[in-house]
């Protein structure tokens, strides 16, 4: 029998959701039927695609092979579809990037409602990442990170600002009773509150000053994963509590209203900005290629 195209659907949406249950939330297709549809698409090729387990899924060597070829036909057909549902010379369709949470916070509101103002026809899903990720894999048709996470082999473009920095801040009833650190050793001393990644890896208090690059890891009483959680610890460092050390732009009201203060700023040059990147290796989706033009257009204007 012929494989139908809903069953290779079916595999690609379970795969790229890490299980039968999310993929049914997002495709709206019951988990009942979606594993019919995997009991048949493997019956059919008479490979196993999955491994099964009672809490969670995993693709074969087979089924990565197959996802990592099926993903790109799929997307372009999505597209096709996609661009007939409005006749109109404008864009139509779904956008979806893939960010990490400091762009997700402080690029994105930018660039995105006025985006969706000048394309009505295009509707936007953001997730929000801090891990390196296979975009296609994924399922995004563009992703956003800072150069040192780009993949290989994809076009990269700036978006947002050219420059960023990370602070080391904390409030100033907390620096008057701790005292004010001058070097980053001194943050060995005092109370520090930090991010840990999704891989479990603590994020590196990191600092550079005339050529020498210098890496500490100060004890740490609050421990969060970065997302809305940084709030969290802006609120804690507000309240006294200790040591932050986050983006600038996140940052910026509270120092501006004194609520936090700056430390060690001759320790913490600015880095490049964040990059979209996207494959050159296949059409590209109308709602795409439109972000992409709007946001050269919002670069040059900046």
């Amino acid at each position: 029998m012929p494989i139908v195209l809903d069953d290779l659907s079916a595999f690609a949406a379970v795969a790229r959701a890490g299980g039968f249950r999310e993929a049914a939330r997002i495709s709206k297709v019951s988990a009942s039927g979606l594993s019919e549809a995997m009991r048949r698409l493997e019956s059919k090729l008479g490979v196993r695609l999955l491994h099964r387990s009672t809490r969670s899924i995993s693709l074969t060597e087979a089924g990565a092979r197959l996802l990592e070829r099926l993903s790109p036909v799929l997307d372009e057909i999505d597209a096709a579809l996609e661009g007939v549902q409005v006749q109109t010379d404008q864009p139509a369709g779904t956008l979806r990037l893939n960010v990490p949470a400091n762009v997700a916070r402080t690029v994105l509101p930018g660039i995105i409602p006025s985006f969706l103002l000048a394309h009505p026809h295009v509707r936007v899903e953001v997730t929000v990442e801090d891990s390196f990720v296979d975009i296609l894999a994924s399922g995004a048709d563009a992703g956003i990170r800072y150069e040192e996470r780009l993949e290989q082999d994809m076009i990269a473009l700036p978006i947002g600002p050219r420059t960023q920095r990370i602070l080391v801040a904390a409030a100033p009833s907390y620096l008057a009773a701790r005292g004010r650190p001058t070097h980053p050793r001194d943050l060995l001393a005092h109370a520090c509150m930090g991010l840990r990644f999704s891989s479990g890896a603590p994020a590196a208090w990191e600092f550079e000053k005339d050529g020498e690059i210098l890496r500490v890891d100060p004890p740490t009483r609050l421990l969060v994963r970065p997302g809305l959680a940084c709030d969290l610890l802006i609120s804690s460092a507000v309240a006294g509590l200790g040591v932050i050390a986050l983006f600038e732009d996140w940052l910026a009201p509270h120092l501006a209203s004194g609520a936090l203060e700056p430390v060690l700023q001759d320790w913490s040059p600015p880095f490049s900005g964040p990059m979209l990147y996207y494959s050159g290796r296949r059409q590209l989706p109308p709602p795409l290629r439109a972000f992409i033009d709007f946001t050269r257009q919002a670069m040059a204007e900046m």
